[in-house]
């Protein structure tokens, strides 16, 4: 939202439903964004010249299609390119037609079959669906295995469908997204994110708990060739079944000693990565997404960048990522200093109080002049608001920041 608002053509931001952060900054539309008929309706009535599809749910329910078959305007992949994301077999199955590097896995429907299929410990089972960052579980052991497999496949937590035995990458993790226009894909600089609740990477998968851009390792010969081999044959494998990509093809990457393997696809900008690297673009955010809604027109284009680094700190509610606590007054959102995003998440309103209403609640972006001096910014920001239940992690871009 706010990287389209430093747009020079000045839009005028509208969304829907929004939070009680993102209805400071642009319009409320009255319209259930689950209901793509409901969402395509308000957006004609308000005269939209361009719909952004941001969480993931609305892109598989076919917001695009519906919007496309209105000729409104809209940046996503339609509902069949977007399964890229809301099946994670269709994905594997993509990366095997098109030739992409990824991790050996097996299809699983049964509990059995599941524990058959581990050749070794510590393995990853994944849900198929949709699972909001929390459908993946490294199991250490036979126990974990058993347990991950009862709840996806006989507890149905996930929705009714198979899962995925797959085996564990190891390596440094890479986030790379990427603008399409249904032939081509224009990277954007690279990030790293922490997807692990506890410090250390341990304790069980999130959405996302920070990130940090740039990532020194990757040069432009690297970030070149992982769009060759990651990106552009997805494109083109949808572009021969009829299916063009025209949004943000997400690819989470695992640098492996044999080179970088594809963890998994998300089909928008997927935060906490986005918040660390939109801040960073130069380019004209809007002039980009309406070129990318063309056929071809990306063409030609180079981005231009902010040099300084981003961090981005996560606070999240009390028992996520199992639940969540909502209700919970937020304070200090009036002590953070100019200069510092305050992003919200799952935030709304009550009683004239800002209020937890969410796993994620809240992401705080610094910029620095490197990633060290980004991420004392964004921690010492981090440390100015309370809720009851707070959750943080104190070791993104740790590393990086040479602490």
């Amino acid at each position: 939202m706010r990287a389209l608002a430093r747009s020079p053509q000045r839009p005028e931001l509208l969304c829907a439903p929004g939070n009680a952060g993102i209805r400071a900054e642009a319009e409320a539309l009255d319209a259930d964004p689950g209901d793509p008929d409901e969402l395509t309706g308000a957006a004609i009535d308000a005269g939209v010249d361009l719909v952004v599809v941001g969480p993931e749910a609305p892109l598989v329910a076919g917001v695009v299609d519906a919007m496309r078959a209105a000729a409104v305007p809209c940046f996503g992949p339609v509902r069949s390119a977007a399964r890229l994301e809301g099946s994670k077999i269709f994905a594997k199955e993509m990366m095997e037609a098109a030739g992409v590097p990824t991790g050996g896995h097996r299809v699983v429907r049964t509990v059995a079959e599941g524990l058959e299929a581990i050749d070794a410990y510590p393995t990853v089972i994944k849900a198929d669906g949709l699972a909001a960052g929390k459908g993946v579980v490294i199991a250490q052991d036979e126990a974990e295995a058993r347990a991950a497999l009862t709840a996806m496949l006989e507890e149905r937590r996930f929705g009714d469908q198979p899962v995925l035995v797959e085996e564990l990458l190891e390596g440094d993790e890479l986030s790379v997204l990427a603008l399409c226009d249904g032939e081509r894909a224009l990277p954007l600089a690279p990030a790293r994110d922490f997807k692990r609740i506890g410090e250390g990477d341990t304790g069980p998968n999130t959405g996302g708990m920070g990130a940090f851009s740039p990532v020194a390792e990757i040069g432009p010969a690297l970030l070149d060739e992982i769009v060759a081999t990651v990106h552009q044959p997805v494109l083109e494998e949808l572009a021969a079944r009829g299916t063009p990509f025209h949004g943000v093809l997400y690819a989470g990457l695992m640098l492996t000693a044999d080179g970088p393997r594809v963890l998994e696809f998300n089909v928008r900008f997927g935060d906490p990565e986005t918040q660390v690297v939109l801040p960073r673009l130069r380019s004209d955010l809007l002039d980009l997404l309406l070129r990318a809604t063309r056929q071809g027109g990306l063409e030609g284009v180079e981005l231009e960048w902010d040099e300084r680094a981003a961090v981005t700190v996560v606070l999240a509610s009390g028992g996520y990522p199992e639940s969540s606590s909502s209700g919970d007054v937020i304070r200090g959102l009036d002590r953070v200093p100019p200069g510092v995003d305050v992003m919200h998440a799952g935030t709304a309103e009550a009683g004239g109080e800002v209020v937890t209403a969410g796993g994620r609640v809240l992401n705080l972006t610094a910029l620095g002049e490197d990633v060290a001096a980004a991420r004392v910014a964004a921690y010492a920001a981090a440390d100015m608001i309370e809720f009851d239940g707070r959750q943080l992690r104190r070791d993104i871009a740790l590393d990086a920041a040479g602490a």
